[in-house]
């Protein structure tokens, strides 16, 4: 029996237990005490265990890495290198050379033999993030790495060998991607025999405030700093805003508040001006959303409001172009457009007018109705447009 791996686990999960059984993985930078995040964890364990590949999924900002590097440094391989790729950062042109690595004179610049990422995490695990930006040309050679565990560096007629675990991530639906003809079927076949998708903030916020506490504490630490306190009104406001950059988001805001801090106290004034887009209520008085529903609930009603503006827009066109001046009704309007039309229909009108707005630009469309890129593709495929 592998006691030391059990003692690892033990020291992971249970570092520190707070008065309400709070529990903190802070070794790794995994905080939380959700049922989301703990069910992660223990998949994240179990699967540290072996070479299996795993595809990590979920929003800009949410922690992809940080669980890529956890379960390098609870598997067999810890001892090993973990190399992390941004394949979204690397030029098209480059990645495959980056990746795979070249020999002298294998093109212009090419001036020295070059090891690639592969050979240099051989015994050890490759993070590739951003996975779905990688060209269709490259993930035939990824795939042809995960189903051989052979590669051949560019200009070299000598195929090497490599014992590499691979780590993907993405915050995109490989799915659409797939059917989209942007992502090839075998290679996300290949790579999703473990999913772990790392929910959006805004759908656990049980784990807020024990992050705030989190980067508070680093900050002071690092810097030396005089320990500062929140009010409750900057809790709540924290704990509902919407968090578009998710955890990475947080971490900045909170240490940015605490740099600008000179009065040891962190109120709700503290906080305002550095949110971005903070869907708070005296934002959105004329909008009946409640962040306390369900994700699929929340879509549904911006996308709503979405829709009014589209409308109130359109009609204050009309009615200057016939020279009448009608003042904007907004009262009830959700409740009254959602009586003469289905909902369905209504999302699927707002959809399509924000793309044909946007002219086809699925990214601003997103932005224009306040969702993300994500839930945007599901509702287009989810509608057929």
């Amino acid at each position: 029996m592998n006691f030391n791996f059990f003692k690892d686990i033990y020291n992971y999960r249970f570092c520190h237990f707070g008065a309400q059984g709070i529990l903190r993985m802070s070794n790794h930078g995994i905080i939380g005490k959700s049922k989301q995040i703990n069910d992660l964890i223990d998949i994240s364990l179990q699967v540290s265990q072996s070479d299996i590949s795993v595809l990590i999924y979920g929003e800009s900002g949410v922690g992809k890495d940080l669980f890529a590097k956890a379960i390098h440094n609870f598997s067999k391989r810890k001892n090993n290198k973990l190399i992390s790729v941004n394949c979204g950062a690397i030029p098209e042109g480059i990645l495959e050379s980056e990746l795979f690595g070249h020999k002298k004179g294998s093109f212009t610049g090419a001036v020295d033999d070059r090891k690639g990422y592969f050979e240099l995490a051989d015994g050890g695990t490759l993070f590739l993030d951003e996975l779905a930006e990688m060209p269709l040309t490259t993930q035939v050679k990824l795939l042809r790495v995960l189903e051989t565990n052979e590669f051949l560096p560019l200009g070299s007629e000598i195929t090497k060998k490599v014992d590499v675990r691979i780590i993907a991530a993405t915050n995109k639906d490989l799915q659409i991607e797939v059917d989209a003809k942007r992502f090839r079927k075998d290679l996300y076949f290949r790579l999703k025999a473990v999913t772990l998708y790392i929910p959006p903030l805004r759908e656990r916020k049980d784990d807020i405030n024990l992050m705030i506490e989190h980067f508070l504490s680093n900050y002071f630490k690092k810097n030396s700093a005089a320990t500062t306190s929140i009010t409750p009104d900057a809790y709540e406001l924290l704990n509902n805003y919407y968090w578009p950059g998710n955890v990475r988001e947080l971490k900045n805001v909170i240490e940015t508040a605490a740099a600008l801090n000179t009065n040891g106290k962190l109120t709700r004034d503290s906080f305002i001006n550095l949110l971005s887009n903070p869907r708070i209520e005296e934002e959105n008085r004329n909008l009946p959303i409640s962040l306390h529903k369900t994700t699929e609930a929340l879509d549904r009603e911006i996308i709503l409001g979405a829709l009014i503006e589209i409308k109130k827009d359109l009609n204050e066109l009309k009615n200057f172009a016939y020279g009448r001046n009608i003042p904007n009704q907004k009262t009830n309007e959700i409740a009254e457009i959602s009586e003469i039309l289905p909902l369905d229909v209504l999302e699927e009108e707002a959809i399509i007018n924000a793309i044909n707005f946007t002219k086809g630009n699925k990214r601003r469309a997103a932005k224009l109705l306040g969702l993300s890129e994500r839930t945007l593709y599901r509702k287009i495929k989810e509608y057929g447009i």
